[in-house]
């Protein structure tokens, strides 16, 4: 099996090092990853200038692809440029580091990277730690291995998103396909001044805010891993066919 590995905390993260040593053991692993942090980066590409790429070797641990761009410009690039000579079988985003549930998942980086390998017709899995510190960023790539291996063999074009709980609180409960909820963080801004005189506005969030309903919020807070399946088609069926009622008779 040949593994595109990425993630949007940067190459020189833990996390991307933490499952790299696990993915080895089920094939070969390319690693193509942001030379910084590109968290909440979203499905952003770049257009408007070339991106730099270099070559780096992590820890002597692995040698990868730093680039100059965004988790998805990353998978785009590797697959139709650095290992178009490869049949990639999987891509793999993160790990990172805090959950991605929720409408985090629209924000996040690491989500992007596993759905432009999904958007380019390879199954991808996107990974995600609920922030703690310290991260057991071991611990935790063993037990995505774990699910990684049963969702094996996956469809083309087939994204999942994986997220896991406070390790801290101990062994997670089990796993649970759950939907995406519609909340995300209980978030602010906080104001301050610069050395110039000007305000600038920092946005923080504390934990995610309470969902009631049965979701990934819901499930990781009560201790279990949670698995949802993700589609690139955002349609809202149902108001779809709402609209096509209300414009029946529109006429220009």
């Amino acid at each position: 099996m040949k593994i595109l590995l990425t993630n949007d905390d940067g190459i020189f993260a833990q996390g991307l090092s933490a499952i790299y040593r696990e993915l080895v053991k089920i094939g070969e692993v390319f690693v193509v990853a942001p030379a910084d942090v590109r968290s909440g980066a979203s499905h952003s590409v770049t257009f408007s200038k070339p991106m730099v790429c270099n070559k780096v070797n992590i820890d002597d641990l692995f040698t990868g692809y730093s680039l100059h761009g965004s988790p998805a410009d990353c998978v785009k690039l590797a697959i139709l440029e650095l290992h178009k000579e490869e049949d990639i079988d999987l891509v793999v985003s993160g790990i990172n580091h805090g959950a991605n549930a929720g409408i985090n998942v629209y924000y996040s980086g690491t989500v992007a990277g596993a759905m432009e390998g999904g958007f380019l017709g390879i199954p991808s899995v996107s990974l995600s730690l609920s922030f703690e510190e310290p991260l057991d960023l071991e611990k935790a790539a063993s037990y995505f291995l774990q699910v990684i291996k049963h969702l094996l063999p996956m469809n083309k074009g087939e994204v999942v998103n994986i997220n896991l709980p406070l390790l801290s609180k101990g062994k997670p409960k089990g796993i649970k396909v759950t939907s995406q909820s519609s909340h995300g963080f209980d978030e602010c801004y906080i104001s301050q001044k610069n050395e110039m005189g000007q305000t600038e506005f920092l946005l923080t969030g504390k934990s995610h805010k309470n969902d009631k309903e049965s979701s990934d919020i819901r499930s990781l807070e009560e201790g279990y891993i949670t698995v949802t399946a993700l589609t690139p088609d955002m349609t809202h069926k149902k108001n779809n066919e709402q609209l096509k009622e209300i414009l029946s008779d529109f006429t220009l």
